[in-house]
């Protein structure tokens, strides 16, 4: 795939796109590795006018690995094999996952995006009032975005979420001469790794710098408010758990997800800690009675309206004495215009906000002025 591709960069993307102009000719260079914190799928490196992203994670147990090439404005394009190529500056893009809307926001580039799929999902203030001018393009209401419509819209490049359906049109749009951008985002475990796929967007908008600043002002937040938690001794940590019930299968974050990462973060004693694994875990409801019944709390328990609700929708939470104490704690206290739930939108950018949000229902000593920004706390009715 790689080597079409590089015939069809070459000859199609230069020539149609950019023009025979001398300027232009692939050049001979090197680059310099830019070493991150925490994100383990993507690595990226500085040459002189250009920049180098492989995505080495792009789905989980990949063995394909994806690069890219994003060369600054006026500068000449360097020799290589690429997956992608990207001349900035650019001005349209298309995003696939509602995780990627928040680096737009951030990073003051919102007004770029010019499609998106079932655009409801959205909750970002900002992309809203853009949704509403008509500035950007719905591109359909199904598991994946429309690939006729994003050739049509023409973007300077599309950023695929391989979480979905979006994968099986990389070759179709790459045949279009789009450059379809794979994020792995969500492949990273590490909470501060997810939150670092900034940099990724900020190279492909030419706006690395101001995503430094941001990932840094977040990690800076996040290592603040871990420091608190990790004052408290085991002895007054909680038990907790989480997950929901469909049809007689409980399905919880194993103990290595990013989702247990934070809540251990927090101060939290997670009930399903022996059971390992970085996606969601199938239990039966008498092994979760016997290892969590007697929790102290129970976070995430879906998008459930009130204790009623859910002790009628399934009577057997009822003997769990987190539910019995009303200590059941929900991600829906923020929700965009349409409906989207903003903790998945914003949650992977801003772990250090989930973090506070755990902290101050298991320990609301530790942050005393702090305010539920994504959870809130089940009422009986």
């Amino acid at each position: 795939m790689k080597n079409r591709f590089g015939q069809f960069l070459i000859l199609s993307m230069i020539l149609s796109i950019f023009g025979c102009n001398q300027e232009n000719l692939s050049v001979a260079v090197t680059s310099e590795k830019v070493e991150l914190s925490y994100a383990k799928g993507f690595s990226i490196s500085k040459g002189d006018g250009f920049w180098e992203i492989e995505v080495t994670q792009p789905w989980t147990g990949a063995e394909e690995t994806f690069r890219y090439v994003v060369v600054e404005e006026n500068e000449k394009i360097p020799e290589g094999d690429f997956d992608g190529l990207i001349q900035l500056p650019i001005s349209r893009v298309i995003l696939t996952s509602t995780t990627q809307i928040p680096h737009l926001d951030l990073l003051g580039e919102s007004e770029k995006l010019i499609g998106f799929p079932q655009l409801d999902l959205i909750s970002s203030k900002i992309t809203r009032k853009l949704i509403e001018d008509g500035k950007v393009q719905d591109l359909g209401s199904g598991p994946a975005a429309n690939p006729e419509m994003i050739i049509e819209l023409d973007p300077d490049w599309v950023m695929i979420s391989t979480l979905g359906d979006d994968l099986r049109y990389f070759e179709l749009l790459e045949t279009a001469g789009i450059s379809a951008i794979i994020n792995g985002e969500y492949v990273e475990q590490h909470p501060l790794g997810r939150a670092e796929w900034i940099k990724f967007t900020g190279i492909l908008l030419g706006k690395y710098e101001e995503a430094k600043v941001v990932f840094e002002q977040v990690e800076k937040e996040y290592l603040q408010a871990m420091a608190l938690a990790n004052e408290i001794p085991e002895i007054g940590k909680p038990t907790v758990l989480s997950g929901v019930m469909y049809q007689d299968i409980w399905y919880a974050p194993g103990s290595d997800s990013w989702g247990a990462q934070i809540l251990k973060n927090a101060g939290g004693n997670y009930v399903f800690e022996d059971q390992a694994g970085t996606g969601s875990l199938q239990l039966n409801y008498e092994f979760v009675l016997e290892e969590a019944m007697e929790s102290d709390f129970w976070i995430g328990s879906a998008d459930f309206v009130s204790l009623q609700k859910m002790g009628e929708i399934e009577p057997r939470y009822q003997a769990i004495k987190a539910f019995k104490d009303g200590n059941v704690f929900t991600y829906t206290q923020k929700r965009g215009g349409t409906g989207g739930l903003e903790y998945f939108e914003l949650g992977y950018m801003r772990p250090d906000l989930i973090l506070k949000d755990l902290m101050k229902i298991l320990h609301p000593n530790l942050l005393p002025d702090y305010e539920l920004y994504f959870y809130k706390q089940l009422n009986e009715k």
